[in-house]
């Protein structure tokens, strides 16, 4: 099967339109019978009505520019996701949109993962940071099981049931997405050396260690709470496939310190694959011809390997 891809463009403002347009006529050259197509909220965009919109975004859109741009961004979600789920298409890569833009076309979501999960009655959804190739030459892949929180209220969000959901939904998207028969997971701890038996917090022994059980009872082989200062250079080493991190910042720090530039936001969870770049829409630099596509190519690059995986096969043996 070969999967059809659409790609949103984001925020027109931002860098999202050209990184998109770069990385898929690169996508393009290099996979031949690959199917991507740039989608507005009216259906396709060519290439050139996309530079010519992204342009007059940035010069004409003098009032109300947040809100067309959120509304532009948003309805071209909408327009991919009306798509995928009647089945059109296998797979949306997502560029950047800005999100006080998005709550400004009315749509209050935290961000675009939220807004896909609503538009597809998605209940458990999970965010994966995954970089196939870091700068170690092995794979990363991170699952916060919490995203944009404060700090202070990261312990009181971190329950037992979500990290079963996390953990459980990480096990089957690596089985049926990546392709992996038995997946290996590592559980970040939330304290200090895992708390050392209760020294520094009581939620390695009083959550963590529950979740692991109950993900194990759920068919996941887990390995945890295990101290943040190593389980990512053990899943580094290979020793696992994917590693679910308590909250944002101990995650994203990880990751991108071996993969920034090239790693892939996935959204664990949804009928159909999505990716999208691991950056922002650099407002200050769009237009310039400064942006750099390479994490685009590389969201672009994956989810057609997650569709062909998912939509040829449940999951095959490696």
């Amino acid at each position: 099967m070969s999967p059809r891809l659409v790609c949103t463009p984001g925020d027109p403002r931002g860098i999202g339109p050209e990184v998109a347009i770069a990385a898929r006529e690169r996508f393009l050259r290099d996979i031949r019978g690959a199917e991507v197509e740039l989608v507005g909220p009216d259906g396709p965009l060519t290439p050139t009505e996309l530079t010519e919109l992204a342009q007059a975004a940035r010069d004409e859109w003098r009032h109300g520019a947040e809100a067309l741009s959120g509304a532009f961004a948003a309805e071209s979600i909408e327009r991919a996701v009306g798509d995928a789920m009647e089945g059109s298409v296998h797979a949306i890569v997502t560029a950047p949109l800005h999100k006080p833009s998005l709550h400004a076309s009315g749509r209050v979501f935290p961000g675009q993962t939220e807004m896909l999960a609503a538009l597809s009655g998605s209940r458990t959804v999970g965010m994966m940071m995954a970089a196939e190739r870091t700068r170690l030459d092995r794979p990363l892949r991170v699952v916060l099981a919490t995203t944009h929180l404060p700090l202070s209220e990261v312990p009181a969000a971190v329950t037992r049931e979500l990290l079963v959901d996390q953990l459980v939904l990480t096990d089957r998207a690596l089985r049926e997405d990546w392709g992996l028969s038995t997946p290996r997971l590592g559980l970040c701890a939330l304290n200090p050396h895992a708390s050392d038996d209760g020294l520094f917090g009581d939620e390695e022994a009083r959550i963590f260690c529950p979740a692991v059980a109950d993900a194990r009872d759920k068919g996941a082989t887990v390995d945890g709470p295990l101290p943040a200062d190593t389980v990512f250079s053990r899943a580094l080493s290979g020793e696992f496939d994917a590693v679910v991190a308590p909250y944002h910042d101990v995650g994203m720090a990880a990751f991108k310190t071996v993969s920034f530039g090239s790693g892939v936001n996935v959204t664990l969870g949804l009928p159909f694959v999505r990716t999208s770049p691991d950056h922002g829409t650099a407002f200050d630099i769009a237009g310039s011809g400064a942006a750099d596509p390479t994490s685009m190519l590389e969201a672009l690059k994956l989810a057609w390997r997650l569709a062909k995986t998912r939509f040829d096969t449940p999951y095959h043996v490696v």
